[in-house]
């Protein structure tokens, strides 16, 4: 099965199925999936004759040999065409070349064939790997293939990515996404492999279909059960290796040497390329065949590989004792400074048995700068080239915990698998304890990550309390993932007895937030309010070594607690900008989730879905499923909000059964599912959902959810009685957080929810309404300002004064319509006609709205023009352009020129 590939087999069978005919160039680089998909085209050629070649690099020295291969089955046919072209194709099937001045004629002559033997049956012509055979014949069937308009004749060409004859329809086969990498290997693989597995996989392919079944069909049980060490290249003897293998023969010595010395190294300067090439006897010229083949770039910046698996296919197929030549090469010519670790690296890379010396210079050029997969990279092969245990076993810890960071928890759970038994002492036990807890907590098992994360932190108490404190950041993670928060309060405890005076800015924001947080848990906003903010404080001030994606990210979470909802998003945003500047691919998802939640409560529901698909993706490709359900519920939730019932539903089915009851992906599902509910018009279920979220009196289940989730389930409550009791109490949990903070929009809420609760029709119903419309910030939050304008509008439909209801219900009809949420619009359309409006709904056009002259009205006056304007233009008075316009506004449900603009 093709996968991936659908908007090219669809192209496909569209000329297949034509009246005419036509042609396709299909551009893929090798092992993208051309030929596959020529054998799709003969597949579905139905009764179409197939004339079918492939252009042979053998025989790209012979002038129209693809063309005499391609057209012997129809040669017979010749004796129709005039004399001068039969003659002419003729002497070029038989090897005898064309001169110049009859290529022209040659070439009517091949589309004069192709039209004789079309006569009987339609033809589909097919040449794969058109630009590695002869240049004649591809430049003729290029002639051909834009001269199929009027007749029965498909042309389809394949070639690399910079095959390109002007006028040809082209497709570029783009390599395959993660969902379709996952499916071939899937189509592939003996047995279902791992999760990380597949992940790793896929990264390594870089989306090319030949590559995932070389892979695939190289991958042994252990490997696919995660158990071993994956490849980081495709085999060199599968199918793909063979093809480059293939290409790069075909080049000269010199080029393939100077083309391993640039696949060597990622950082090689063009600069450093020319002295490599002059210290192993040969010019930087001579990498001009591979740069004419499209294999490298070469400019001042730097050397690059326009196709993802160059680099790591002419590494694959070099012989071994060419690489280690390249490595010590390039050694050579790096200095110790500004280039430390690339020149360990390509000394470890070319080193032989155990070199302790060289393991220690590789540690201490790691320590001193890298991106976190290049320093696991030299960590590992230090490890490797140690001779004390003790120091390989440091060294493997250090290796794994930079491969996390990099987004490698795969590479970094085998590195751990490697240590001995017996670990060399209590700080490397706890350095792996805490690494392995914060993998499960993102990767696995919330409960093995809290045991893990506490194991750590008790065992780093006595000797690196900055350590234990990340192991207890982590663990109060684990219990408001879990749904455990009555449990923060022993991880608190615990850090409480690891403050020391005199700690430097990170060590007591950590402090901060971890108190912050209890306190916040427990109700305390008093005590929790002045900690939380010292904590946004201390993530605004903090410089060198304490800043950290941590530390801002827990500064971001100590801002939302207090309601700073701008300096909550400033904080995450500068935190994932500083996890991709260092590569620490890690924290990434939870900087975005909390980016999310701002974007949320500052009203930009749109950036927030952005942020948290942004999220989604991370996770996925780091391998975190616990984070990536977090983003997954929190796009539900948001689509669900944008009454985008089909989109949540389809986000809640993917999260499957996978998360906990009571997590937060599991809570936030719920929540979705309950503002569908609502929208659905069963309050009931939507309470009951709302009310099951959270138990404030205990401390379980999602507290922050419900709280962010209260004004929905009061909304909720107010319409099934059963459930008023659960929504006062949230309510009230509510209210005290609310009210130790700043935020107006906050206040807002609360006062909505409390006028909802009061009885319909009463002065504290109005008073509240009025009062949440007055705190409700001007310029932001605009959803939910509409939302309390049509709960206010509707009280006052429902207590029987639909004239002041209309004002409410017009402006938030208007606004719904102008954000997107057409069934929010359509529900203040319904409490509009049931004010006595005669209101169209919101998915009718103001064409059918209107009659013929009252459209023209519209028209004119949303044009700009004055009433006189439109009477003059139409030949009307002005008192009748009056009464179409009463109309116009009645039956569009709008009030203004301004409205009725945007409406039309």
């Amino acid at each position: 099965m093709l996968r991936g590939r659908d908007e090219e087999r669809r192209a496909i069978r569209d000329l297949l199925d034509g009246p005419g005919g036509g042609a396709l160039l299909l551009q893929g680089e090798p092992g993208s999936g051309r030929t596959a998909l020529v054998g799709y085209a003969h597949r579905h050629a139905a009764d179409r004759t197939i004339l079918a070649g492939a252009g042979l690099t053998d025989e790209a020295a012979l002038p129209y040999a693809g063309l005499q291969r391609l057209l012997d089955p129809v040669r017979d046919r010749a004796g129709a065409l005039p004399v001068a072209q039969r003659r002419v194709l003729r002497r070029a099937l038989a090897g005898a070349g064309c001169p110049a001045g009859q290529r022209l004629t040659l070439s009517m002559a091949v589309l004069g064939l192709l039209a004789v033997a079309a006569r009987e049956r339609p033809l589909l012509c097919t040449m794969d790997d058109v630009d590695r055979g002869d240049r004649s014949s591809a430049e003729a069937l290029a002639f051909v293939a834009r001269r199929l308009r009027h007749l029965p004749v498909v042309v389809l060409l394949t070639g690399a990515v910079d095959t390109a004859p002007g006028g040809i329809p082209t497709r570029r086969l783009r390599p395959l996404d993660a969902h379709d990498s996952r499916a071939v290997l899937a189509d592939r693989l003996p047995v279902p492999a791992a999760d990380p597995v597949v992940t790793t996989l896929g990264a390594v392919a870089a989306g090319n279909p030949q590559a995932l079944v070389d892979l695939a069909e190289a991958l042994t049980p252990a490997q696919c059960r995660g158990e071993e060490t994956l490849p980081t290249t495709p085999p060199p003897d599968g199918a793909l290796g063979r093809d480059y293998r293939a290409r790069l023969d075909r080049l000269p010595d010199d080029a393939r040497h100077l083309l391993l010395l640039a696949a060597l190294d990622h950082e090689l300067d063009a600069a450093t390329l020319v002295r490599a090439a002059r210290a192993t006897g040969t010019a930087v010229e001579a990498l001009a065949p591979a740069e004419v083949a499209g294999l490298v770039r070469v400019e001042a910046h730097g050397v690059t590989f326009p196709q993802p698996l160059v680099r790591a296919m002419v590494v694959a197929t070099a012989p071994l004792a060419a690489r280690r030549a390249a490595h010590l090469v390039l050694a050579a010519l790096l200095d110790g400074g500004d280039h430390r670790l690339r020149r360990a690296l390509h000394l470890a890379a070319a080193a032989e048995g155990r070199d302790p010396a060289l393991a220690t210079e590789l540690e201490a050029a790691a320590r001193d700068g890298g991106d976190p997969d290049t320093r696991s990279t030299a960590l590992h092969r230090a490890a490797e080239l140690s001779v004390d245990p003790a120091r390989a076993a440091a060294r493997l810890v250090a290796a794994a915990h930079h491969a996390w960071s990099a987004g490698r928890p795969h590479r970094a759970r085998l590195l751990t698998r490697h240590l001995p038994t017996g670990l060399p002492g209590p700080a490397v036990a706890g350095r792996v304890e805490l690494l392995r807890g914060e993998m499960e907590l993102r990767c696995g098992r919330t409960p093995v990550a809290l045991a893990a994360l506490l194991a750590a932190a008790d065992a780093w108490a006595g000797t690196a309390p900055d350590l234990a404190l990340a192991a207890l950041l982590r663990a109060g993670e684990a219990v408001c993932f879990a749904g455990d928060q009555y449990r923060y309060a022993d991880v608190a405890r615990r850090a409480r007895a690891l403050c020391r005076a005199g700690a430097p800015p990170g060590t007591e924001l950590v402090t901060a937030q971890l108190a912050g947080v209890a306190a916040t848990l427990r109700g305390d906003h008093e005590a929790a309010g002045p900690t939380l903010r010292r904590a946004v404080v201390l993530g605004d001030r903090i410089t060198g070594p304490d800043l950290t994606p941590t530390a801002l990210t827990g500064a971001a979470v100590a801002a939302l607690l207090v309601a700073e909802d701008g300096p909550a998003h400033r904080l995450a945003d500068r935190a994932v900008a500083l996890a991709r500047v260092r590569g620490e691919v890690c924290d990434l998802p939870r900087a975005l989730e909390l980016r999310a939640v701002a974007e949320y409560w500052l009203g930009r529901h749109e950036a927030a879905a952005e942020t948290s698909r942004e999220g989604l993706r991370t996770a996925r490709d780091a391998g975190q499923t616990t984070w990536a359900g977090i983003h997954r519920g929190m796009l539900a939730v948001l689509a669900a909000v944008r009454a985008d019932r089909a989109g949540s539903l389809r986000l809640i089915r993917e999260l499957g059964e996978e998360p906990a009851p009571g997590s937060r992906p599991d809570a936030l599902a719920r929540w979705a599912l309950a503002v569908l509910d609502l929208l659905d018009g069963r309050p009931e279920d939507a309470a009951a959902r709302l009310a099951a979220l959270a138990c404030p009196g205990t401390g379980r289940g999602q507290v922050t959810v419900q709280v962010m989730a209260t004004p929905y389930l009061v909304e909720a409550a107010a319409a099934a009685s059963a459930h008023r009791p659960a929504a006062v109490a949230a309510l009230t949990v509510f209210d005290r957080w609310v009210h130790s903070t700043a935020s107006p929009s906050r206040r807002a809420l609360s006062a909505r929810c409390h006028a909802l609760l009061a009885p319909r029709g009463s002065q504290a119903a109005e008073e509240g309404f009025r009062a949440a419309l007055r705190w409700h910030p001007p310029g932001a939050g605009a959803f939910e300002r509409a939302r309390t304008e049509f709960l206010f509008g509707r009280e006052l439909r429902r207590s029987r004064r639909p004239r002041d209801a209309r004002r409410y219900l017009h402006d938030a009809r208007e606004t719904f319509t102008r954000l997107g949420v057409a069934a929010w619009a359509e529900q203040a359309a319904a409490e509009l006609r049931a004010a006595g409006e005669s209101v169209g709904g919101p998915d009718r056009s103001a064409a059918q709205l209107l009659t013929g002259q009252q459209l023209r009205v519209a028209q004119l006056v949303a044009e700009g023009a004055t009433n006189r304007e439109v009477a003059d233009r139409m030949f009307l008075s002005t008192r009748t352009v009056d009464h179409h316009l009463r109309n116009i506004f009645h039956r569009l449900g709008i009030r203004s020129r301004t409205q009725l603009a945007r409406v039309l």
